[in-house]
């Protein structure tokens, strides 16, 4: 397409899971005209379609921005690989697809601790309860009719039941919906899956609504910049089939390119700290030192185990088996190859002193080896154990030597002493689910940093040489009213009109859980916010840990 001459009211750049939401929802009026830029193809890789293919969904380099962070001084100096989604769904499209929301707490302290009151729980539920269709039906607390498809871990498991009991038995406690009543102990885990295949956010949000005359979705469409005219965002450059367009803005431009292109595409178009711009030669516009910093993620370790019991799933090595198991998911979209492995999990508190729970886990019934950034699996389990309030921060910069090229992240995995200390407790807690008598059956040795000849006793070092990311980076142009916010509670960009940053960068302190589910709450809030339409009326549901 041409853009010569064109103009939208609204402008979105980035189709992940927020700008997806946008779409939808800005394009609902016939009289908007609206554009959906993604830097990235369209989602039509089948393995981004089978649960199963999750690993060489993110994997492939054409699906994926391909990250690496700086090196990490918490982590002996290591680069941690930060997959992004760089496709039609962004990482929606690429990610494990573990549905969760965080925890209501997250939520209330924001409103109460950073002076966001509109963002308390009871504000973002309805829009949880809007946004999904939950296959286990409509309760207080779930959706029963929204767009995004939601599912219930249905793969059946001899080691997700073990798994189970020995949560309980350990006296971490079960959770019938950890997104619902109880958001404490063990469970089967929600996923973004229909029908044996993903539901991704281009899935939920586009599919039904991309013939609207009103809305141009373009894929391969790198925006370069924004640009600024009397602090009013009025246009941006855009790189399109090897040509360099400029598109005007009627209305609003929307970034939702993500917690690290969302701060970089600020910062190229003189939007950031001052110091900073200069030094790569771009003219300050408006100076917000809050821009890329406030970088945060949940960082991971992953406990492996070998498991005396030959299931089924320890199979899709063999390429008999890898050819039978696609053909039945070609065919009927059933068996194995629509799992997205991690069906059951868990959130913990680590210690008693924790107001709700810091760690996750979640829990495969196969182990597995990335060797040149591709997967093997091995006759084993694994259990991720997810540290979900870090006091660690880092940042993002500009790359100097190629500031369109990817920025420096500087995330600090494990610079905090009660980072470690909230790491290890957590190890042991997920080893003694492991040393229940459920387990005996399968429980082979622990295998944990063999092949990195890393002994596992030793906990220092068994967190410092194996942490790794799990994909849950936020907070770089964080929602605050403060000299260091970039974005006010309806995310519309300090000192510069008719411009919002709509992501995962916009959240101040990191939740207690995966990020996707959130991120497209927060664009569906917003969608009100620049349509200047009533926000959903507050539901106060009650919860195991607080009952009104």
């Amino acid at each position: 397409m041409s853009f010569s001459g064109k103009e939208y009211d609204y402008i979105i750049v980035g189709a992940g899971s927020a700008g997806c939401v946008l779409a939808s929802k800005l394009s609902k009026n016939p009289n908007n005209q609206v554009l959906l830029l993604e830097s990235g193809p369209v989602n039509n890789n089948l393995m981004i379609h089978i649960p199963a293919g999750v690993y060489k969904a993110y994997l492939n380099p054409a699906l994926n921005w391909n990250y690496d962070s700086s090196t990490e001084p918490g982590l002996q100096g290591r680069q941690v690989f930060t997959p992004r989604g760089r496709v039609l769904g962004g990482s929606s499209s690429i990610n494990s697809m573990v549905y969760m929301r965080g925890h209501p707490l997250d939520y209330d302290g924001w409103a109460n601790d950073l002076n966001l009151p509109n963002w308390s729980y009871e504000n973002c539920l309805p829009y949880f309860k809007a946004g999904e269709t939950y296959s286990e039906g409509e309760d207080p607390w779930r959706g029963g009719s929204g767009p995004l498809q939601v599912s219930s871990g249905s793969l059946q498991s001899p080691l997700f039941d073990a798994f189970l009991e020995a949560g309980e038995t350990s006296g971490q406690g079960k959770s019938d919906d950890l997104n619902g009543y109880n958001p404490k102990g063990v469970s089967r885990l929600d996923a973004t899956r229909y029908k044996g295949r993903r539901c991704s956010a281009a899935d939920a949000h586009l599919s039904k609504i991309r013939n609207r005359k009103n809305l141009d979705i373009v894929t391969g469409a790198t925006v370069m910049k924004i640009n600024i005219h009397l602090n009013k965002a009025r246009s941006i450059n855009v790189l399109y089939q090897n040509s360099l367009d400029t598109i005007q803005s009627a209305k609003e431009i929307i970034l939702s390119c993500g917690a690290i292109n969302s701060p970089k595409l600020l910062m190229l178009s003189g939007i950031g700290p001052a110091n900073h711009l200069k030094e790569n030669d771009i003219v300050p516009i408006v100076d917000l030192p809050g821009v890329g910093q406030n970088l945060q993620d949940h960082a991971t370790i992953i406990l492996q185990y070998n498991c005396k019991k030959y299931l089924p799933i320890h199979g899709m090595n063999n390429n008999l088996k890898k050819l039978a198991t696609g053909v039945q998911w070609l065919t009927s979209q059933t068996g194995l190859a629509c799992t997205n492995v991690w069906e059951a999990g868990g959130l913990i508190n680590s210690n008693e002193g924790v107001s709700h729970p810091n760690i996750q886990y979640h829990f495969g019934p196969v182990g597995f080896e990335v060797i040149n950034k591709s997967i093997r699996v091995k006759q084993g389990f694994v259990l991720h154990v997810d540290q979900l309030r870090p006091k660690s921060r880092g940042h993002l910069k500009l790359n100097r030597n190629n500031i369109f090229g990817k920025p420096e992240l500087f995330f600090n995995y494990m610079t905090e002493s009660i980072d470690i200390k909230e790491m290890s407790e957590g190890i042991e807690k997920a080893r003694d689910i492991v040393r229940q008598k459920s387990f005996d059956e399968f429980r082979g040795d622990e295998i944990t940093g063999e092949v990195q000849g890393i002994d596992k006793h030793n906990m220092h070092e068994l967190i410092k040489g194996l942490t790794e990311t799990d994909y849950h980076p936020c907070g770089t142009c964080k929602m605050d009213n403060s000299n260091d916010g970039v974005v006010n509670e309806k995310l519309q960009v300090h000192g510069v009109e008719n411009l919002r940053v709509i992501d995962g960068s916009i959240i101040p302190k990191i939740i207690s859980a995966n990020l996707n589910a959130p991120i497209q709450m927060i664009a569906h809030r917003a969608a009100h916010y620049i349509l200047d339409e009533p926000q959903f009326d507050p539901i106060k549901a009650q919860f195991s840990f607080k009952k009104s």
